[in-house]
């Protein structure tokens, strides 16, 4: 997800019918611009080389938003939405124009959860976090918590480190308010949601949400060929 204003302008944007690597190309109807959606970056037109604001959001089921939020607006596409890509999902397809690069240490159409900090590119593939949900990582010397919603089936990845203070991290018990970890430098336990410590020494504070989202393998691995993947122990 990102923001959509550039300094003073607010631009609004559509879908060019154009791919890049497989991946959706948007454009701005106030510059013409296009945009990757993969890269959040401007690629051609007036704005190129303008990078997008990430907005840090959460793939998760209603149920689980519901319960966190319930109040919570909802974007109402009007009657019963049929996903057209259905087939695409189940197929050995690699995306509409083939891979340019192909690498095997991942089925193609493996879900991951890709990150893509200063430090470097990582994958961690969905099936290894949904057997292991807590992972305390290193990418570069960027500490990383990677936890896995099970009621959701998606990732989220934090920076655990609290006011300057690194914590490390298991699985806890989840509550009535979803998926929690703990840290066991004070026993606070955390959302898995939000990132926020619910109870403990550090009740209030917050996890900052990293760059993240989820992708098949080959376009994550076409886009980021040097990507390093996780690979649990043993």
């Amino acid at each position: 997800m990102y923001a959509r204003d550039i300094g003073d302008q607010v631009l609004t944007f559509g879908v060019s019918g154009k791919l890049i690597m497989n991946a959706l190309v948007m454009f701005d109807r106030e510059t013409e611009t296009l945009w990757s959606q993969f890269l959040g970056e401007a690629v051609k037109g007036e704005l190129a080389g303008t990078p997008l604001e990430v907005v840090p959001a959460v793939l998760t089921r209603w149920e689980s938003w519901r319960q966190l939020h319930p109040d919570t607006e909802v974007l109402d596409q009007g009657g019963f939405v049929i996903d057209a890509y259905n087939n695409y999902y189940f197929s050995p397809q690699a995306g509409v124009i083939g891979e340019r690069v192909s690498d095997d240490r991942l089925f193609a159409k493996e879900l991951v959860h890709g990150l893509v900090l200063p430090q470097g590119r990582k994958a961690y593939a969905h099936r290894y976090l949904a057997d292991t949900p807590v992972v305390n990582d290193l990418i570069g010397n960027q500490p990383v918590l990677v936890a896995w919603d099970a009621v959701g089936g998606a990732a989220i990845a934090y920076d655990p480190t609290v006011d300057g203070r690194l914590l490390t991290f298991e699985a806890h018990e989840p509550d009535d308010r979803g998926e929690t970890v703990r840290d066991l430098e004070t026993g606070s336990v955390w959302s898995v949601l939000t990132g926020e410590a619910l109870s403990g020494d550090l009740e209030g504070s917050r996890l900052e949400v990293l760059n993240g989202f989820a992708v098949f393998w080959f376009a994550w691995s076409d886009y980021f060929p040097d990507t390093d993947l996780y690979e649990p122990e043993g």
